[in-house]
């Protein structure tokens, strides 16, 4: 559950390639809105009216580069920039309908920081926290695992000191649309992403209008194959003891 195309491409496209060519995984994709507010870089052959339909189109070509499109992709057709405004039962309602009939075993979303302390990414972070405890409320099948998206305070910090020596702009975790990290003891799920970052760095690629924001420039291909070669989460549901050792899989403990 993400909030604008290339929340996704940068959040889950590592663990679903790893997953691409197993037969029992289900991936269903679910999208708040289509970013038809995001930024257009100039000379970019976008208008206000069309980004919306780009980005939809960049994010269908990312997962085809990841090489595992979607089973189901849902555009709830939410405001951009404007989520949190959405009355949070109407929200809650919306993402529940496809949850409720997917049941699915692990669901994918942001935490209350929402990584960069986007309000529409905290907004569908906790609206799909309710609707996620709607289905484990009703005694069904599915409803295994909540995982939120998060950055370790520690990799937070050696990316910050990385830019720094590479003169580019340091993340300030106090301001909006800036990364942070969250406490390293929190990170329950580690998972090695490095055998698939070709294929990561290829789906974020595709999301060209978005270059801008997503990359520094001149793009590092070299670069952004090492950072993503993790992704992290913590598992919201259900609670972990705390002296657990940390999971490498978000699927791990489920069979």
């Amino acid at each position: 559950m993400f909030a604008h195309p290339d929340d996704d491409a940068y959040g889950i496209a590592g663990t679903v390639a790893l997953h691409a060519d197993d037969p029992d995984f289900r991936f269903v994709l679910v999208h708040a809105t289509d970013g038809d507010q995001g930024d257009i870089r100039p000379g970019f052959p976008a208008t206000r009216d069309t980004l919306g339909a780009v980005r939809r189109a960049e994010d269908e070509a990312g997962w085809r580069a990841v090489g595992r499109s979607p089973d189901r992709h849902e555009w709830l057709g939410l405001p951009d920039g404007g989520v949190s405004g959405v009355p949070f039962g109407a929200l809650v309602d919306a993402i529940w309908e496809v949850l409720a009939d997917e049941r699915p075993d692990v669901v994918c979303t942001f935490g209350p920081d929402g990584i960069f302390g986007h309000p529409d990414h905290v907004a569908v972070g906790a609206a799909t926290d309710a609707a996620f405890a709607r289905g484990v409320g009703d005694g069904g099948p599915g409803f295994r695992r909540l995982v939120h998206g998060v950055i370790p305070q520690t990799v937070f910090e050696r990316w910050n000191t990385q830019r720094a020596a590479l003169g580019l702009e340091i993340f300030d975790p106090s301001a909006m649309y800036h990364m942070r990290g969250v406490p390293d003891e929190t990170v329950d799920i580690w998972v090695d992403t490095s055998s698939v970052a070709d294929r990561t760095v290829a789906g974020l690629l595709e999301h060209r209008s978005q270059h801008h924001v997503i990359f520094d420039e001149p793009i590092d291909v070299d670069r952004w194959r090492r950072v993503v070669t993790r992704e992290w989460h913590t598992i919201a549901w259900p609670s972990r003891d705390p002296g657990r050792s940390f999971l490498t899989d978000v699927f791990d403990g489920l069979t």
